[in-house]
C-alpha cells in the first residue's frame, strides 16, 4: 500500500471519531468523544497527565479498539492506511544514531516502515529518487545546513527538525506527533510549532500534535481537542479555549486571557493525578 491509497475524497475528514468510548481494563479512559479533522488542519490534543491523550493516538493508529462509537482514519478503519501516516513517537531510542548523518536519519523514513521494519533498497535509480526527496524535505524543514553532520552532535531543536522530516518524507496525508516539544526550550518550541504549521500548509497534511501546554501552540493552531476528566472538547481555538469551557472541562477555575495584540494565554492549567498502570505510552513499534 502506498501513501496515496490513504488520500480522502475532497471535503471528507482525515480523522473522524463519533461518540467514541475507550476502556482499558476496568477503567473508562474517556467517553462520548467526537472529533473531525480536515486535510491541512493543525490540531493539538491537550490535557493533563493521565487524561488519555496518548490513548487517543493508540486508537487512531489502530493499536487500541473502541468500546463503543466509531473511528475512521483516512476514510477507513484505524490501522488500514498506516503507510499514509507520518508518526513521531514520544520516546525513541536514538542512542545508536549518534554518529549517523542527519540525512540518513531522514532516509530511514523511506527505507524502513514507520514502525521500524527495514526493507531493502532496490537499485541506483531508487537511491537517486530517495536522495532527491530527502533534499526536498530537508529544505522544507530548513535543515540542509546541518544534514551532513552526525545526529548526536546536533541541538535538540535541530534533531527534532530532522525527525519531523523523517515523518513527512513519504508524503503522508496525516502527521501524528506525540509530545514533540518535550525538553525543548521556548525558542525551539516556537520554531517547531511554526515548522509544523508550514508543513500543513505546504503539503496539505493534517497534523495532530500531543502536548501538555497549549500556550506555545495557540498562534499556529486551527483546532484543539482538550481531554480531561474522561471527556473532551473539540473545535476551533477560540470556541474551545475559553474561561467557561475549560473551567467546566477541568472542574476547577481556568482563566483565559487576551493580550493587547489579540493573543490568548491560558492560566492555571492543572495536572491531573497519575493513574498508576494506566498511562499509555508506546515506542513506535508493534
Amino acid at each position: 500500500m502506498t501513501a496515496e491509497s490513504g488520500r480522502v475524497p475532497p471535503g471528507a475528514p482525515v480523522v473522524e471519531l463519533r461518540d467514541a468510548t475507550v476502556r482499558v481494563g476496568r477503567r473508562v479512559i474517556w467517553s462520548d468523544v467526537s472529533v473531525a479533522i480536515a486535510p491541512g488542519e493543525f490540531t493539538a490534543i491537550l490535557g493533563p497527565n493521565g487524561a488519555g491523550k496518548s490513548t487517543l493516538l493508540k486508537v487512531l493508529l489502530g493499536m487500541l479498539a473502541l468500546e463503543s462509537g466509531s473511528a475512521r482514519v483516512l476514510g477507513a478503519a484505524p490501522g488500514v492506511h498506516r503507510d499514509a501516516i507520518g508518526y513521531l513517537p514520544q520516546h525513541r531510542d536514538l542512542a545508536a544514531a549518534g554518529r549517523i548523518q542527519g540525512r540518513e536519519i531522514v532516509r530511514l523514513g523511506l527505507t524502513g516502515a514507520h514502525w521500524g521494519i527495514p526493507v531493502p533498497i532496490v537499485g541506483r535509480r531508487r537511491r537517486r529518487d530517495e536522495s532527491g526527496r530527502i533534499d526536498e524535505v530537508l529544505d522544507l524543514v530548513d535543515a540542509r545546513a546541518y544534514a551532513d553532520r552526525p545526529f548526536g552532535e546536533l541541538s535538540g531543536g535541530e534533531q527534532q527538525r530532522l525527525l519531523i522530516a523523517q515523518a513527512v518524507v513519504r508524503h503522508p496525508a496525516l502527521l501524528i506527533l506525540d509530545e514533540p516539544l518535550d525538553s525543548l526550550d521556548l525558542p525551539n518550541q516556537a520554531a517547531v510549532v511554526r515548522l509544523i504549521r508550514e508543513v500543513c500548509s505546504a503539503q496539505n497534511v493534517a497534523a495532530l500534535l500531543v502536548a501538555h501546554d497549549v500556550n506555545p501552540l495557540l498562534p499556529a493552531l486551527d483546532h484543539v481537542v482538550y481531554v480531561a476528566n474522561g471527556r473532551a472538547s473539540q473545535g476551533p481555538v477560540r470556541e474551545v479555549i475559553t474561561t467557561a469551557n475549560l473551567s467546566d472541562l477541568f472542574g476547577v477555575p481556568i482563566e483565559v486571557l487576551s493580550t493587547s495584540d489579540g493573543r490568548l494565554v491560558v492560566v492555571g492549567q492543572p495536572e491531573a493525578p497519575h493513574h498508576h498502570g494506566h498511562r499509555h505510552e508506546y515506542q513506535g513499534r508493534e
